[in-house]
């Protein structure tokens, strides 16, 4: 039985691990700018996660690996969502949480973070995500 959690947990690692690497990769960040790479994962998601609906958010939450689960969960208060967001609202509050300066900015934070979301959930539950959104932030979501 440990060893089966010790399993599940070396694999939401290393799932967890190749989501922070294709942030990087975009960037062409080093790894040593891990703490970037989560900033931007970690921002993203929670602004995704108070804009959706309690049902949808948690049926998305489902098919992330289980640490990215709990980085998205963390925090959350569902009694208080969804949050009215419009596209500049959203990209206001990336840039209030990912405090680096990038290339492109917030909505080429928002780009690369759900580009690479969307390559590690299935195509009909990226679709329900897009669809919960309003239009001007369902245009951002590739």
């Amino acid at each position: 039985m440990a060893e089966q959690l010790i399993s599940a947990f070396e694999s939401s690692l290393d799932k967890t691990n190749v989501i922070l690497k294709e942030i990087e990769s975009a960037y062409g960040w080093p790894k040593e700018q891990r703490n970037q790479s989560y900033a931007a994962l970690r921002t993203v998601l929670h602004l995704l996660r108070d804009r959706l609906p309690v049902s949808e958010s948690a049926e998305f939450a489902q098919q992330l690996p289980v640490l990215v689960r709990g980085i998205y969960f963390d925090g959350w208060q569902p009694e208080n969502v969804p949050i009215k967001l419009n596209r500049d609202d959203f990209l206001y509050e990336v840039r209030q949480g990912f405090p680096y300066d990038v290339q492109g900015g917030p909505q080429r934070v928002v780009q690369v973070v759900l580009d690479t979301l969307r390559r590690h959930v299935t195509q009909g539950e990226w679709q329900d995500v897009k669809s919960a959104m309003p239009q001007d932030l369902g245009r951002m979501i590739p």
